[in-house]
């Protein structure tokens, strides 16, 4: 997309791709993931690749420190940036949608129905359960020199933040 005038200047077909869901950008990469099909694919120099397969619901990516992370149905995955291999690092939080990731060892994930879980060091504490306001918390971002959590609130044209005390 040409940012100047907003045109679209190249598309990038994805063969059998059922829904395209979320990026991460790193080092001139573009990682992203087919929630349907559960696979990890990378834009590198005008070619889509395929670098992961059998990720169900795969979906929020994020990297930090040469790292590539994400969610699927099995927990919070460190992939190799060839995507050939994973470490789970928890299997608590599945089926997530957004994922921040504060430290190496510190992460922020959101589950669309309305939950945003801490994982620190492997462990998993919920910091909000926003499910019976029928609040979601799909994306989120944060904003690190406040230590604030963004979510936008699908359906009810709000942003609510929130504020990281660790």
């Amino acid at each position: 997309i040409n940012v100047a005038d907003g045109k679209i200047t190249k598309r990038y077909p994805v063969s059998g791709s059922e829904f395209l869901n979320d990026i991460a950008i790193l080092d001139n990469k573009v990682y992203f993931s087919d929630m349907n099909t559960g696979k990890l694919h990378v834009l590198e120099n005008g070619q889509v690749t395929t670098l992961a397969e059998n990720h169900e619901a795969l979906n929020g990516l994020a990297v930090s420190e040469g790292k590539l992370y994400g969610l699927d149905a099995k927990g919070l995955h460190q992939f190799s940036l060839d995507g050939k291999e994973h470490v789970t690092i928890n299997d608590e939080v599945t089926g997530g949608d957004g994922l921040i990731v504060i430290d190496e060892n510190t992460f922020v994930a959101s589950r669309w129905k309305g939950e945003i879980w801490m994982i620190k060091d492997g462990l998993a504490t919920k910091m909000l359960d926003s499910k019976d306001q029928d609040v979601q918390t799909a994306d989120i971002a944060y904003i690190p020199e406040e230590k604030l959590v963004l979510v936008p609130r699908f359906f009810s044209n709000k942003v609510s933040a929130y504020r990281l005390d660790y």
